[in-house]
């Protein structure tokens, strides 16, 4: 039995369904049916950001256009990055994107006998209109997506209490709010913004 306790929006954030040929091939899921929720972002980053957050929501987003009214299909999309893996908060992207979309870097899965290729599904350094480009490698259809997270805010009091718990000053209940704080901003981010236009672009 699991003992995670996570916070209770989590159950909020719509899931995704995917099919992955490679999970069908290899008798891991009936049909290589697969269903994500945020809380499989959570553990695979160790952490609940904003950064995280938003990775999941366009993620999420941009597999459900690309495969308008079907099933989308764990990896048969590739994925462009404006920026360089080593810059900012792209390779944290990167690994949730890669989550929900089965695209890999140059270690990922190598396929059998040319199938199921996962490895260099992910490419950087792409001069492209928005931070991410999500493209279906049997069409070519494209979604270019990017979140604004500055749309929404921290609370006010979140600055002061941070320097508090990273100086070592804040007591118990002190890190327990900020804890609380932190989540409110990705609940936001994740309920009350989810279909937001002007904090998740999208285009194509």
């Amino acid at each position: 039995m699991s003992s995670e306790r996570f916070p209770a929006f989590f159950d909020q954030v719509p899931r995704l369904v995917v099919r992955d040929p490679l999970a069908e091939f290899l008798g891991a899921a009936e049909g290589g049916v697969f269903e994500y929720g945020y809380a499989d972002a959570v553990r695979l980053a160790g952490h609940s950001c904003p950064t995280v957050a938003s990775a999941y929501a366009l993620a999420h987003h941009a597999m459900t256009r690309l495969f308008c009214g079907e099933l989308p299909v764990r990896g048969m999309v590739q994925v462009g990055f404006q920026h360089p893996l080593d810059e900012g908060v792209t390779g944290v992207i990167a690994a949730v994107v890669g989550l929900l979309t089965g695209s890999a870097q140059d270690g990922g899965f190598k396929g059998i006998a040319g199938r199921f290729v996962r490895r260099n599904l992910q490419h950087f350094g792409e001069p492209q209109p928005l931070a991410l480009r999500f493209s279906r490698s049997d069409t070519g259809a494209t979604v270019d997506a990017a979140a604004e997270l500055a749309k929404v805010q921290p609370h006010p009091e979140m600055a002061e209490r941070m320097h508090r718990c990273m100086r070592g000053d804040a007591d118990a209940a002190e890190l327990q709010r900020f804890g609380q704080l932190w989540q409110d901003r990705v609940r936001r981010v994740l309920v009350e913004h989810w279909d937001d236009p002007e904090v998740f672009h999208f285009s194509g």
